[in-house]
C-alpha cells in the first residue's frame, strides 16, 4: 500500500488542523493505521493508532485533543487535531502496518509498521 499524507500548515495555539493520510494500491481497511510524529532533534513516535479490530489509541499527550477517524468510501484516515500546543509542532507521518494488521500494545514502536507516508509539517506558533 502506498500512502500520502497531506493538511498540514501553521496554526495559532489552540486552533485546530486535520491531516488526511490516503492510500493507493490497497484498501487501507485491512491495516492497522498509525500516525506518528518527529519533532526537530527527537525521534520519531506514534500519537495514535486504528484498526478494524482494535483502538484507537492515544498517546497520553494528545488524549482528548486529537482523533483518528477511517473514511472506507476515500480510502483514507484522518487526524483530526484540535486544542493544538506549540509542543504540538513536528512532522507528522501515517503508516501502516502488514495485511491483517492490528494496533496492539506496540501500537507505537515504527517497527509496527511496514508502509510510510511521505510526512506533513505542522507548526504552531503565534
Amino acid at each position: 500500500v502506498q500512502l500520502q499524507a497531506s493538511g498540514g500548515g501553521l496554526v495559532q495555539p489552540g486552533g485546530s488542523l486535520r491531516l488526511s493520510c490516503t492510500a493507493s494500491g490497497s484498501t487501507l481497511g485491512r491495516y492497522a493505521v498509525a500516525w506518528f510524529r518527529q519533532a526537530p532533534g527527537k525521534e520519531r513516535g506514534g500519537v495514535t493508532c486504528l484498526s478494524t479490530r482494535d483502538g484507537p489509541y492515544y498517546v497520553d499527550s494528545v488524549k482528548g485533543r486529537f482523533t483518528i477517524s477511517r473514511d472506507s468510501a476515500d480510502n483514507t484516515v484522518y487526524l483530526q487535531m484540535n486544542s493544538l500546543r506549540p509542543e504540538d509542532t513536528a512532522v507528522y507521518y501515517c503508516a501502516a502496518g502488514a495485511i491483517g494488521s492490528v494496533c496492539g500494545k506496540a501500537y507505537y514502536s515504527r517497527h509496527h509498521y511496514r508502509s510510510w507516508g511521505q510526512g506533513t509539517q505542522v507548526t504552531v506558533s503565534s
